[in-house]
This record gives C-alpha cells, sequence and structure tokens, in this order.
C-alpha cells in the first residue's frame, strides 16, 4: 500500500486545508466541494484527510459498520449481539466518475431471491463510506443516476436496493468530498447544496513557494515513508488538536447575536432555503471549537460565511462563485452589536499554531476578492466604454441580451449515448419498453419475461412445490428508454451583416440561452465562429457551458461572411467528435442570416458544405437572424440543404410555435 503525501506537508492552500479540518471536527458540517484548476493539490489534500480521522468503533464483522454504542437496528447483518466491538481506521472511498449503480449502493442476487427466496446482498461503495469519508474526483462529471443516488443517501442517511419487490436498507451516513475542474463543466444545484462548504483554489504565484511545492514532491516520491516520518509529529499534533476540538464542540456556545448575524448574512445574499443558515452555525460552531473557545465570534461568523455561501448564491451557470466581502463586513457590523449571551466581538488571546492563521483562520487578504455576479460577466471595457479593435473593420464585442426559456430542439430518432435530457435514448433509466437477454451481468430483471421463459420448463426441471425454478438461461434484462445528453455545435455568423450591436445582442442572448438550455439537458457543447476570410474554432466540444459563455461574450464582429468555410469547420469538429465519442449524437445549431460572401460562388460553395450534414444524417436547425422589412429568405434555403428546419430568434422561445420540436424531426425525417 503506497504512502499518501502528509496533510500538514501540503504547502499553502490554507482555506482548502480549514475546510476539511473543520468537517473532521464536525461531520455535520456536511462536506467539502473543492473548486480549482488541475495540478493544485485537490486530490493530495483530500486523500491525506483520512489519515488525520480519529479511529471508529464498529460492530465485529458488521459489513456495514455499526456503531456497537448505538447499531442500526435494521441493518442487513443485524441484530448484532452486545459487546462484540472493536476499532478501526476511518475509511476514505473513493468513487469513481464511470462506476456503475450496483457498486455504488450493492447488489442483489436476483436469481437466488427468485429461486430460493433469499436475499443474498453484496454491500457497494455507499455501506462502504457509512462513518467515513465518500471522496468523488471530478464530480462534476458524475452520471445523473448516479448523483440522484447521492441525493437521496445523503437526504436520508441511508441507502436503499429494491429490485422486483426485493429490498434492503441500510444506514449510510458520510462526509461528502469532491473536487472539480470547472472548466469541465458545473454541477446540478441540488448536488451543489449537498456540500456544506466550497472552497476555491489556485497555484501560488509566489516562485519561492511554488519552488518549496516541487520540493516537498520530489521528496515524497523519492522516498515516501521517510519523507512521512519526517511529518510524523506534525501530524499528530493535528490528529490530537481534532480529538480536542471534537470534546470541546458540544460545550460550544452560539449566542443570539452570532445567530442574528448568520441569519441577517443569508438574508442580504438572498440563499435559497434554510440550509445555508444551518450550515453556517455549524461552521462557525466548528471554527470556535477548532480555535480553542467555547464561545462564537464575530469572526468565526464571517469565516463560515465565506466557506458556505459562495455556491449558494449562484442563480446560473455562468455565475462566478464568490462574495462581496464589503457587503459582508458591512451586514456583520449592522448586525453585530452586543450578545447578552457572551457571543460578543471581543477578541481573545488567537492560537497562531493552526493552519490557516490565527484560530485556524486564514487572513482576510487571503480570501477570494470581488463579487462573483462582476467577475461572471466581463463587460467590453470599465463604465461600458468599449475596447480598442482588433482590426480594420471589427467592431468591439456586443453584450448578450437578457436570457430566455427556448424551445426544445432534439435529436430525431433514438440514440445510445450518454445519459442527459435531450434527446430518446436506451438507457439503464427509464421506462421499460421490452425485454432481451442479458449481455453480461444482470442490472435490471424483467420479471414477466423471465417468468414467461421458466414457465414451460417447470415439469422437466421436477418443480415439485410452490417455488418457481429458474436457471440463468430464464433472465431476461428490461430494455429501457429515457432521455441522451447531445453534443450541441453551435456555429455563429460573427460577420460584418450580422455586427449591428442591437442585432448582436438579441444574437448572443438567443445563444446564451440555448446555452443554458444545454447546461440543464447535460449537453457537451461547442462553439465555432466564421467571419473575415476563415472559421475557428472559439471552443472545442466540452461539458462546460459557462465556458462557451464567456467565449460568446467577447466575441468581435465585422468582415466578410465566410459561411462554408464555417460549415467545413463544424463537419471538421464532429468527424474527429466521432472518433472519440462515436456513442453521443450531434446537433449543429447554425445562427446567421444566411448571406454568404467572400470568394467565387460563395453561396453555391456553402450549400455544398450544408448538404455533407444532411448526406451524414446530422440534425441542424438554422436560427434565422435576417431582421427589416424586405427578407431574403437564405436562412430558410441553408436550412433546407442541411436538412434541418428554419426558425427565427422570435420563434425559438418556449411560448412561441409549439410545433418546432415536431418541425425539426419531421425535416430530418423527409431528408
Amino acid at each position: 500500500m503506497s504512502t499518501p503525501f502528509p496533510f500538514t506537508a501540503v504547502v499553502g492552500q490554507d482555506d482548502l486545508r480549514l475546510a476539511l479540518l473543520l468537517n473532521a471536527v464536525s461531520p455535520a458540517v456536511g462536506g467539502v466541494l473543492v473548486r480549482g484548476e488541475k495540478g493544485t493539490a485537490k486530490s493530495t489534500a483530500v486523500r491525506a484527510l483520512s489519515a488525520l480521522m480519529p479511529e471508529v468503533d464498529v460492530v465485529s464483522g458488521c459489513r456495514f459498520s455499526c456503531d456497537p454504542h448505538s447499531p442500526d437496528p435494521g441493518c442487513p447483518d443485524g441484530p448484532h449481539e452486545p459487546g462484540a466491538s472493536g476499532s478501526r481506521p476511518a475509511r476514505m472511498v473513493e468513487l469513481p466518475v464511470g462506476a456503475s449503480e450496483d457498486r455504488l449502493v450493492g447488489a442483489l442476487d436476483i436469481e437466488r431471491a427468485l429461486a430460493e427466496g433469499v436475499k443474498a446482498f453484496e454491500p457497494g461503495l455507499l455501506a462502504d463510506a457509512h462513518r467515513g469519508i465518500l471522496y468523488v474526483d471530478e464530480v462534476n462529471l458524475l452520471h445523473d443516476h448516479l448523483v440522484d443516488l447521492l441525493l437521496d443517501a445523503a437526504a436520508m442517511g441511508a441507502s436503499y436496493v429494491e429490485r422486483e419487490g426485493v429490498s434492503v436498507r441500510h444506514a449510510s451516513k458520510f462526509l461528502l468530498v469532491g473536487t472539480m475542474n470547472p472548466e469541465e463543466g458545473e454541477l446540478r444545484p441540488q448536488l451543489l447544496d449537498r456540500f456544506g462548504l466550497t472552497v476555491e483554489v489556485s497555484a501560488s504565484r509566489e516562485p519561492d513557494q511554488r519552488v518549496e511545492v516541487v520540493r516537498r514532491r520530489l521528496a515524497h516520491d523519492d522516498d515516501p515513508a521517510g519523507f512521512a516520518a519526517r511529518w510524523a509529529d506534525e501530524e499528530a499534533a493535528v490528529r490530537a488538536r481534532i480529538v480536542a476540538a471534537r470534546e470541546l464542540l458540544p460545550s460550544v456556545r452560539l449566542g443570539d447575536g452570532a445567530l442574528r448575524q448568520i441569519a441577517a448574512t443569508c438574508a442580504a445574499f438572498e440563499v435559497d432555503g434554510m440550509r445555508a443558515d444551518i450550515v453556517m452555525a455549524r461552521t462557525a460552531t466548528a471554527l470556535a471549537a477548532w480555535a480553542g473557545r467555547t464561545d462564537v465570534l464575530a469572526e468565526d461568523v464571517r469565516q463560515a460565511a465565506l466557506l458556505a455561501l459562495p455556491h449558494r448564491r449562484r442563480r446560473n451557470p455562468f455565475d462566478a462563485p464568490g462574495l462581496d466581502e464589503d457587503k459582508l463586513d458591512e451586514t456583520l457590523e449592522e448586525f453585530g452589536g452586543p450578545d447578552e449571551d457572551g457571543g460578543g466581538d471581543d477578541d481573545p488571546d488567537p492560537d497562531p499554531d493552526g493552519p490557516g492563521g490565527p484560530g485556524g483562520q486564514p487572513e482576510p487578504d487571503d480570501a477570494p476578492q470581488g463579487d462573483g455576479d462582476a467577475a461572471a460577466r466581463p463587460e467590453a471595457g470599465e463604465g461600458g466604454e468599449p475596447q480598442p479593435s482588433g482590426g480594420a473593420g471589427e467592431q468591439s464585442p456586443a453584450r448578450a441580451a437578457e436570457p430566455f426559456r427556448t424551445k426544445v430542439l432534439s435529436v430525431p430518432g433514438l440514440g445510445e449515448g450518454a445519459a442527459g435530457r435531450r434527446s430518446r435514448a436506451r438507457t439503464e433509466h427509464g421506462r421499460t419498453t421490452g425485454a432481451r437477454r442479458p449481455q453480461g451481468a444482470l442490472t435490471k430483471l424483467h420479471l414477466a419475461a423471465t417468468v414467461q421463459a421458466a414457465a414451460p420448463h417447470q415439469r422437466a426441471r421436477g418443480r415439485s412445490g410452490p417455488g418457481l425454478v429458474v436457471r440463468r438461461d430464464d433472465l431476461r434484462q428490461a430494455t429501457r428508454e429515457g432521455r441522451e445528453g447531445n453534443l450541441v455545435l453551435f456555429v455563429v455568423d460573427a460577420s460584418g451583416s450580422m455586427a449591428a450591436r442591437q442585432r448582436m445582442s438579441a444574437v448572443k442572448g438567443a445563444v446564451l440561452s440555448l446555452l443554458l438550455d444545454a447546461y440543464q439537458r447535460r449537453d457537451k457543447v461547442g462553439l465555432v465562429t466564421f467571419r473575415g476570410s476563415a472559421a475557428d474554432v472559439a471552443l472545442p466540444p466540452t461539458s462546460s457551458v459557462d465556458a462557451a459563455a464567456a467565449r460568446l461574450e467577447s466575441l468581435p464582429t465585422g468582415g466578410r461572411t465566410p459561411l462554408a468555410a464555417g460549415l467545413l469547420r463544424a463537419h471538421e469538429v464532429l468527424r474527429v467528435e466521432r472518433l472519440r465519442d462515436p456513442a453521443r449524437r450531434a446537433l449543429v445549431v447554425v445562427v446567421t442570416d444566411g448571406r454568404a460572401t467572400g470568394g467565387p460562388e460563395p453561396v453555391a460553395l456553402a450549400g455544398r458544405a450544408a448538404r455533407l450534414f444532411a448526406a451524414e444524417g446530422v440534425a441542424s436547425v438554422v436560427v434565422d437572424c435576417e431582421s427589416g422589412p424586405v427578407r431574403l429568405g437564405l436562412a430558410g434555403r441553408l436550412a433546407g440543404e442541411l436538412g434541418g428546419t428554419a426558425v427565427t430568434l422570435d420563434e425559438l422561445r418556449a411560448d412561441s410555435i409549439a410545433g418546432l420540436v415536431k418541425d425539426v424531426q419531421g425535416n430530418r425525417r423527409a431528408a
């Protein structure tokens, strides 16, 4: 077994270390979501935390880690006899992004359940993580059905496995820790809210600190055991401090003054629901215990807000997490005042030895700065003034209009791609549409088909009692139909014919609306733009719709309209993406007025490029941006060449033209 990197040897990352330690002190805080670029010690710090966790008492031989002092009365391995107990280190269980449902929740032996009536259950990762840490690396890439199971277990503190009327339940309370790179996509709001705290991490720009990071990493890789031994005293000190803070935690007082500050802060930042208030209260209490105090101070409330609120105040996936610290300080000052319960603002002697500065808390200068909303929507320049243009005929980027709810655009037919919410597909989850022989392990039993397959053979198998004699060849897998995520590839005309600021603002607003829809439907997105004399891949296919929104926001306009170049570049992007992910079907959304200029016969060349998509059966929609009293209908002609349909910006809205989806699908069938 490899020796993990010591927690106390991690250089910098004070907020990350503090958030993890607070959860070690008080698991009721609710876990940590660590957001940041690759190579910032996210996984290293999380894996190192498990070595600092106190040991847990368990019932001997129980596969579900029951507490001997309070065993689960419904434990599948119970009932437990008193006295049979032992202790073991707290576990850190890693959930792979590509894990199956059976691996997460456990599996029932359906064949034995039908033939023998025996609940033969193999525990999954949720059972292994009970009373420990469940760690999900790249949690934003976790499949939706696994997210749903995690949400259920986190909400109820138990996991349920049900197959055709046979069910098993076991306790599953765990500390949920996730890491993610925001460039690869965002989390669903429901899962985001389940993380008690969130931390933004980034690599240091200080040369001396970067040197120390490299020095320690190389020393650990050369001699892991020796390196760990050099940090053993520091590790033991932090471990002892966690134990002491846990013992002190029940004695910490959360006065009315601190509670008023917590409630006022959550109200001021307009967070949804009451979970933020509860998490802030638990975090502030853990901060006081970690600092060795029995009173919660204003500094604890402030630090709790910086850790518990940023991810809860987002209104859409394009809002960057963050808090306006000036507003936070004003709120705390306004609702501070003396606390008759003793939780005032007196500054006791802090403990300088804890990670992150006094009392284990980072200095205010180390906290994220600025308002998240302002960071998410960069303007063209200060005060709304345009930046200098990048070349002749180029205009400064226009600001996107307000997004709106769009019509559902889907790919016709039945796919087999990754689970999502856009187009029909054969999936492991959804409504049952038929049965087949299982290919590999049986995951979803079709009971009626299984009984029908076994029934003719009962006499030959010597059946004499009421039980059904079932053989493996009788088992039938249920085929299900659900929804898949697609690749939505935007091909956006940024030429001079689209450059009128009011018009381009509406176009960007429409594309932004479609990006929001793609985020909600768990699609991958890509962005190809064309202007001047060429087309560019502004964003290769990715799950990060906020990255696409950022590229769209800064998109300049002007120049000629190389429509054919844009279509050919999009065709090449799709060709490469098919090699990487052949099961994911594409929906091409061309945003243009249909004009084509530059080079010989530009319109004819664009038509030939469009027919490549039609020949390959690629679903497409043309968003017609033509305006004015005289319309040439070029976008509609382009849609015909693509084998798709054309819709205007007004028709794209959800409250207009109810037959849009039928038109998209009908045109594809006709083609």
